[in-house]
């Protein structure tokens, strides 16, 4: 006598078509709904530790030591960048503890120099320069730092830049945005590219993606380091 015929239940369907759990890792992520992590992924997510890590360290300093050492890297500065007469020179207003150069622009100023801050314009877009010297009206920018309100535009022939932290080929990590790389890959002609910050910031490397663009020179407190 034949086995009569055994109706299939739902359970029995998902069996008989459900792939094996340990064939998961052989699906394509964006099947699976798992988020493929690639090297460039996890780059990003080291540098974001990094960066909060090195701000705190930053932060912390007494404020008479980053005054010292501010002192110093005016000086360091100074040797650098030589005869500023005539010269486009774009500094940055000190934010979240980073060295306050604003002493040494107007010593920039009264030798000649051109002074520029540099101002976002959009998010994932180069900067621009707008001139400023002491005295002259600002208004609030990104994360609430001034800028020129009427600031004549130009392009620097020295750009200073802050770093978060820096590495032994001159490669600056900064705060995330990518502004300082586009505005280096997009200016016609390539200023004189200066990475500011204190020596307690240099790591061994900040792992460089194929967009990062070193600095020509990173000044602390104690070098001026070329690369």
């Amino acid at each position: 006598m034949a086995e009569p015929e055994r109706h299939k239940t739902n359970e029995d369907e998902t069996r008989e078509y459900a792939s094996p759990a340990c064939s998961l890792r052989e699906i394509d992520p964006a099947y699976s709904g798992i988020p493929a992590v690639t090297a460039e992924d996890a780059v990003y997510a080291w540098r974001k530790v990094q960066r909060q890590k090195l701000i705190e360290e930053r932060m912390a300093l007494p404020q008479a030591q980053r005054e010292e050492y501010t002192r110093s890297i005016a000086a360091h500065l100074d040797q650098l960048v030589g005869d500023v007469a005539g010269k486009h020179v774009s500094l940055f207003w000190p934010f979240r503890g980073e060295p306050d150069l604003r002493g040494w622009l107007n010593g920039l100023a009264a030798r000649g120099a051109i002074c520029l801050l540099p101002v976002v314009v959009a998010k994932a877009t180069p900067l621009i320069f707008r001139s400023w010297k002491m005295g002259e009206p600002l208004e609030r920018g990104v994360w609430n730092i001034p800028v020129p309100a009427e600031g004549k535009p130009a392009a620097p022939d020295i750009l200073i830049a802050p770093v978060v932290g820096f590495d032994r080929g001159c490669f600056r990590l900064g705060y995330g945005g990518g502004f300082f790389d586009r505005t280096l890959a997009s200016l016609a002609r390539k200023p004189l590219a200066i990475g500011v910050g204190y020596q307690s910031q240099e790591i061994d490397t900040i792992y460089p993606l194929s967009h990062d663009i070193p600095m020509d020179v990173i000044v602390t407190q104690s070098e001026q380091r070329y690369r």
